[in-house]
């Protein structure tokens, strides 16, 4: 994964000056495999016949974070990180039309060990998470971004130390802190 953090760095610093058409082009075969790996990830525990396929994600994904602009991305972690919130935000949308259809009856709880974005089978799962998830950056930034990436993203926890900068020991505990958080958060035993 690592392969090509100079080119995507120095890709996306060519966005901010002039050819920025010529850069975007350049970007995506440097970045799309690693985009449509990520959404395969967030996937993998839907059924067979779900209707939001990880190419249809990695497309819209990477249309939000272009449209229309040039946006500026610091650098490669800065833009997976954008590119992990714009696919978590696709999988809510996504989950809120599936709950206005089956709209009705009471609020949901969801455990973080049992939730497997099953959007299709139960969205009200994936609000309350995102919900949750809200809270939680309000009160830890780091801890948030931890799952971003290691749930929406499906990075592994080498790739989030990657990604943030950070010792693999550092991500384990922001990640044991955070899931012990929203299961606490989404209603877990004794609430």
């Amino acid at each position: 994964m690592a392969q090509h953090s100079g080119d995507v760095t120095r890709i996306l610093g060519e966005l901010r000056g002039a050819g920025r058409d010529e850069a975007l082009n350049r970007l995506v075969p440097v970045v799309y495999a690693e985009l449509r790996a990520a959404a395969r990830a967030q996937l993998r525990h839907e059924r067979p016949d779900h209707t939001l396929r990880a190419t249809d994600l990695v497309h819209e994904a990477y249309l939000r974070l272009v449209a229309g602009n040039y946006p500026t991305w610091n650098d490669r972690q800065h833009f997976f990180r954008a590119a992990a919130e714009a696919m978590r935000r696709i999988l809510v949308e996504h989950a809120r039309k599936r709950a206005r259809v089956k709209r009705g009856g009471n609020p949901v709880r969801a455990s973080l060990t049992d939730l497997n974005l099953a959007v299709e089978e139960h969205p009200a799962e994936l609000l309350a998470l995102d919900t949750a998830l809200r809270r939680l950056e309000e009160q830890d930034p780091t801890a948030a971004d931890v799952v971003r990436l290691r749930f929406f993203a499906g990075l592994s926890v080498e790739e989030t130390g990657r990604m943030l900068d950070m010792s693999e020991r550092t991500v384990k505990r922001e990640w044991a802190f955070a899931r012990a958080w929203l299961y606490d958060a989404l209603g877990g035993p004794g609430r």
